[in-house]
């Protein structure tokens, strides 16, 4: 059977993805569907740098705003919503573009990652939350770090959700869960697949991320983050465990002042965006591009995307104005 096409632009925080998928679709008859863990949530939007409807350029785009702040997202979750969505844009005749930096996301659509479904124990699980509860999420942590070291590296230890997922793989299997989720990655693709991580000079990049930071406190950061913990959001709720909330959380709740909670979601960005790229260069059928190759101009490494698609498929781009002028 013909693999259909899958287009993917993902990278680090900050890179410029979301404009460049945008752009894209304009001129390719696509839309756009959204990779990224926090954008998922509605009423966050500040935090998570969500696409506005003026940057969408009046393109179709997924997997924004689909649960509430009190739900949780998963990669299985995740990749069954959005391949609904990729199913409606063929439909439609349409090309999809993912878009976006949550690396395991994007490998659980574009590798059709089986999640090898195994009976749940809640008696495991309540028991875990109870560890969790009296020990702290470190405690619950520092089992994952002994069972699956490898799996620990990919979840952060105040996601306790995903943290007795991984331990409760290893009770009930024996097996890592890391281990399943390479042996899945290693999958071909079941999508005539055209993957591009776009790059950026780290120190250019980390300049990005401190203004991001800055522009979203202006946009009243702080303000979303009090409405949402109005709203009975605490630091329990996976939602409430992404960069920018939990630090202005506890700010509010006086564990430091808010000067250091934005230097330290300046830091844990840079962090996070470490963390992507060496996630995106293990995508060895991806075409790494780095802006820094273009001059820094959008325009530039967009017309390069192209070109190389144009080479590749039967796409033939539209010409519109320039956005970035």
């Amino acid at each position: 059977m013909e693999k259909k096409l899958l287009i993917v632009i993902a990278g680090p925080t900050a890179v410029g993805k979301s404009a460049l998928a945008a752009e894209l679709a304009r001129r390719i008859d696509g839309e756009v569907v959204s990779a990224d863990s926090m954008q998922v949530y509605k009423y966050m939007d500040i935090g998570s740098a969500k696409v506005t409807l003026e940057e969408m350029l009046g393109v179709p785009h997924h997997m924004i705003d689909v649960i509430e702040p009190t739900d949780s997202m998963d990669a299985h979750r995740y990749a069954e919503m959005a391949k609904e969505c990729i199913g409606g844009i063929y439909k439609r005749g349409h090309v999809p573009i993912l878009c976006g930096g949550t690396g395991f996301y994007i490998q659980a659509v574009t590798k059709d990652i089986d999640f090898k479904e195994t009976h749940e124990d809640e008696a495991f699980r309540e028991k875990m939350r109870l560890i969790a509860e009296e020990e702290g999420p470190e405690a619950l942590y520092e089992k994952l770090l002994a069972a699956d070291p490898e799996a620990a590296a990919q979840i952060h230890p105040h996601n306790i959700k995903r943290v007795i997922r991984a331990l409760e793989f290893h009770a009930l299997t024996g097996e890592k869960i890391s281990g399943h989720n390479l042996e899945e990655s290693r999958k071909e693709t079941p999508y005539d697949l055209h993957f591009f991580v776009i790059e950026d000079d780290r120190a250019a990049l980390y300049e990005r991320i401190d203004a991001r930071v800055d522009f979203m406190m202006e946009e009243g950061l702080y303000d979303e983050v009090a409405f949402l913990k109005a709203m009975g959001l605490t630091k329990e709720h996976v939602s409430m465990q992404g960069i920018g909330y939990k630090e202005i959380l506890k700010a509010m709740d006086g564990e430091y002042s808010l000067e250091e909670a934005v230097r330290i979601i300046k830091r844990d960005s840079r962090h996070y965006a470490k963390r992507q790229l060496t996630w995106f260069r293990r995508e060895k059928d991806a075409v790494h591009l780095l802006r820094q190759d273009f001059g820094g101009d959008s325009m530039k490494l967009l017309k390069e995307i192209i070109r190389q698609l144009e080479e590749t498929t039967t796409i033939r781009a539209k010409e519109v104005g320039n956005p970035y002028e």
